[in-house]
């Protein structure tokens, strides 16, 4: 296992990825694509967006409780069952998918090219960190029924 698997709660990581977009925008004013303003089209585009992230990881973590599995992702040795059904027969990941595409809604509302530069830094941090070693986990405990379900199911989408 690498040393920070496992050692940063993937909120925290989406935090700081937005953090870092804030900080990209406020640096590179001559990307802005649009202005910002309170209740504007890309701002309302922006939150349907987020708002629909935040129902994309709802969904995950719900679909995780019914199965009475684990939703920490610090403890994916703790899982207790493959969860292939609602949500899951679509994405392998709709929590971690469900906070990119909140990103992508704050990404839409500071209306900056630069921000976007930290969507992907999130995808690899997320791979590396987290899903890599949920998937060699998943492996081992339950094997073909996992390598069957990764072999149907996509990573992120």
């Amino acid at each position: 296992m690498k040393p920070l698997q496992h050692r940063i709660p993937p909120p925290v990581i989406d935090l700081a990825i937005g953090v870092l977009m804030w900080v990209l925008a406020r640096a590179v004013p001559s990307a802005q694509l649009w202005p910002t303003a309170a209740w504007s089209v890309p701002t309302l585009v922006g939150l349907v967006i987020a708002f629909a992230g935040g129902g994309v990881a709802l969904a995950g973590a719900l679909q995780f409780r019914r199965a009475g599995t684990t939703v920490n992702p610090l403890a994916p040795q703790r899982a207790s069952a493959l969860v292939t059904t609602g949500i899951y027969r679509f994405t392998r990941n709709p929590m971690y998918l469900g906070m990119l595409l909140v990103l992508v809604g704050w990404g839409v509302y500071l209306g900056n090219a630069a921000a976007w530069v930290a969507l992907p830094l999130f995808v690899w941090l997320l791979n590396k960190l987290q899903i890599e070693a949920e998937e060699r986990i998943l492996r081992e405990r339950f094997g073909a029924d996992f390598e069957r379900y990764a072999g149907q199911v996509r990573r992120w989408v």
